[in-house]
């Protein structure tokens, strides 16, 4: 009885352990780090996660389904470059249209060589990762670019004025995105198909369910998702750096394990994603704010997500380990129930 409890209480934190890590650190550093708990530091934060936020939308759907997209840090650069380099032909408006149907492309282009050609999703998009970095360069001529006009300024002013404490138009599109594919996920069958198809293909496939159809549109998310971060980024920075994604794949990865997406699917969810990146930028800007380098910063994100990494493949191991048991069976021999 008292293991019981126990177990259920360990699962109970397993399941809620990014809202509690969220508050941890949270009331740790708005209680100790200087100058941390004020509106000006904490609007910086939610500014700074916007696109990674995005970008880990599409990218945890991805992982739900079992699959990884590491070409993400490279659509959110080149749709960033897109943005900027055709605004002078089209617009601000088409400009950004050409670079979120070019994340749509991308992420059709990965989905369609994983589930046609059955290449495995790591060499597909590390593959896609090499060729966008070599379009970038192409494109940029190896320099960053920045556009300098009163409509760039007027529109970069817009998506950094401040809406609500917190909260600035691109935060905004980040948050009403999160919000729409949580909802997605959790209250349709089209979004409980995806954790379907990423806990046990063969089972959705018997049930009917287009499993390439539900592997492609994950990617495709991923593609768009990525671009939409990126490209809102730059419009209101005004700037596009060669390396602007190159940080983002490693720390949407991490954070959206550490927010309890399973690598190995059927697990997971946006909005956890998000939590977890937001855990994570608080982190790192306490530790800055209490005068540590950012090599300590690095160094603190890879011990959470070693252990997290340990602690699910030892709950993996643990449940594999019990299926088919039955703890009651000694307790039934013993009273002559079985036999």
């Amino acid at each position: 009885m008292r293991r019981t409890g126990r177990n259920s209480l360990l699962a109970l934190g397993d399941k809620y352990r990014i809202y509690i890590l969220f508050v941890a650190v949270f009331v740790f550093m708005a209680l100790f780090a200087p100058r941390f708990f004020n509106v000006f530091n904490l609007t910086s934060i939610m500014k700074t996660i916007t696109m990674n936020v995005i970008a880990a939308i599409g990218f945890t759907i991805v992982m739900i389904c079992g699959q990884l997209d590491l070409s993400i840090g490279t659509v959110i650069t080149f749709s960033a470059v897109i943005s900027l380099g055709l605004e002078p032909v089209f617009g601000f408006v088409g400009s950004v249209s050409v670079a979120v149907a070019a994340g749509l492309i991308v992420g059709l282009l990965n989905g369609l060589l994983v589930t046609k050609a059955k290449i495995n999703s790591f060499i597909v998009t590390l593959g896609t990762m090499t060729i966008l970095q070599g379009a970038i360069y192409q494109l940029t001529g190896g320099n960053s670019m920045s556009v300098s006009t009163p409509a760039a300024f007027a529109l970069s002013d817009f998506l950094g004025h401040k809406l609500l404490p917190l909260v600035t138009p691109r935060v905004l599109l980040g948050l009403i995105l999160v919000a729409v594919m949580e909802v997605v996920l959790r209250r349709t069958r089209a979004g409980r198909n995806f954790y379907i198809v990423g806990g046990n293909r063969t089972t959705a496939w018997l049930a009917g369910i287009g499993t390439d159809s539900y592997i492609i549109v994950a990617f495709v998310l991923s593609g768009a998702m990525a671009a939409i971060g990126g490209a809102s980024l730059a419009l209101e920075s005004t700037s596009a750096t060669l390396n602007l994604g190159d940080n983002s794949l490693m720390y949407v990865i991490s954070a959206t394990i550490i927010g309890g997406t399973a690598m190995s699917g059927g697990k997971g969810g946006v909005l956890r994603s998000a939590i977890a990146i937001l855990t994570l930028e608080m982190l790192y800007t306490g530790l800055i704010l209490f005068g540590f380098g950012n090599e300590v910063t690095i160094f603190i994100a890879g011990l959470i997500l070693a252990y997290v990494v340990l602690y699910e493949a030892y709950a993996s191991y643990r449940h594999e380990k019990s299926l088919g048991q039955r703890p009651e069976l000694i307790k039934e021999l013993a009273e002559g129930k079985v036999g």
